[in-house]
């Protein structure tokens, strides 16, 4: 099994996703400094003041800051009470930037290209302390021409959503369970006193199958309207949910991205069960839930196992029955080479 999720075809969108899915989340910065870079790559800008940057930047998260209070681990962080300050309107647009760039920069630049305390080889922009000012990279700029550029503002603002559960789940000290919506295709926090919708399953899947079909690894989109939108599918079908009464097959778990033609084509899914080595790659999937953080770590684990050989035993045991019931299976016709 693949550990490093930059292993299998080290691409522009594989490191980026690395950074935004593996880094480390003690606080929002790292999202809203990702955020920010999308915009200025996709408007072809290379140089950009701190103050250009520290304004984009502080919107993000005060834009975040309005839907939930909790963006990090230390809650009197003084730039995010700056942001806070700013959206009940004590203190102007000026302070807040000028907040940004004496206090708000002050560990992203240097932590954003480090992934599990390794420094990635690739890096997205330089920083020129004397001029004041953000260099973004070529890689950065020829990732903005990518095909898979359009779905990355989704996925950091779906991570970003994940990771706050996260924080509310760790600060109030509440059992969270992370449940999926099949009508609405969306993960939502269940506290048993409250639901709270928390994001598409689509863009919070999506990095992890690296922007692809589970199955053929055809690329799909997450953008609404998409002719390339991706279904979300169950890996064990839905059908299924009386033999399994143990199995949470509305799990995240269960849950793959799918083009079209694999789900519902022709010679597509439908309600079959997929060949066994299929359920390794759903393993490997999974596992790189597991090696980020909250929620979906902590959901996964919950449903399937505290270590990886019960997490293997329970995968083998929900197929094996789910065979004995359904007897037929299905293989996708492989369009691309597997990318994990």
């Amino acid at each position: 099994m693949t550990n490093n999720f930059t292993d299998v075809h080290p691409t522009l969108d594989n490191y980026w996703r690395a950074i935004i899915l593996f880094g480390q989340n003690t606080a929002c910065y790292k999202f809203a400094l990702a955020q920010s870079l999308l915009e200025f790559a996709s408007e072809k800008s290379t140089q950009i003041s701190f103050d250009d940057l520290g304004e984009r930047y502080a919107a993000h998260i005060c834009n975040h800051l309005q839907t939930s209070n909790i963006q990090g681990v230390n809650p009197s962080n003084s730039f995010l009470a700056a942001c806070s300050k700013f959206n009940d309107g004590e203190i102007d647009k000026d302070r807040l930037i000028e907040t940004a760039k004496t206090t708000g920069f002050r560990y992203v630049f240097d932590a954003f290209h480090n992934v599990k305390g390794a420094e990635l080889p690739v890096k997205f922009y330089s920083v020129d302390n004397s001029r004041k000012q953000l260099l973004l990279s070529d890689d950065l700029l020829e990732l903005s021409s990518l095909g898979q550029f359009s779905s990355l503002a989704e996925e950091v603002d779906s991570r970003w959503s994940l990771v706050e559960a996260g924080w509310r789940m760790k600060i109030n000290n509440r059992i969270l369970r992370v449940d999926y919506d099949t009508e609405q295709r969306s993960f939502y926090e269940n506290d048993l006193l409250k639901r709270t919708n928390i994001t598409s399953a689509r863009s919070a899947l999506n990095g992890y199958q690296k922007g692809h079909c589970f199955y053929c690894f055809n690329t799909v989109d997450i953008l609404s309207g998409s002719k390339h939108l991706a279904d979300v599918d169950h890996f064990i079908p839905h059908m299924l949910k009386g033999y399994l009464p143990d199995a949470n097959l509305d799990g995240v778990w269960n849950l793959v991205l799918a083009c079209k033609n694999c789900n519902r084509g022709h010679h597509g899914k439908f309600e079959k069960v997929p060949k066994p080595h299929l359920l390794e790659r759903l393993h490997q999937r999974n596992s790189f839930l597991i090696n980020s953080h909250h929620p979906l770590r902590e959901t996964l684990i919950a449903q399937t196992g505290n270590i990886d050989a019960d997490r293997i035993s329970f995968l083998r045991d929900t197929y094996n029955t789910a065979c004995s019931n359904m007897i037929h299976t299905w293989e996708p016709e492989q369009v691309s080479s597997p990318l994990f």
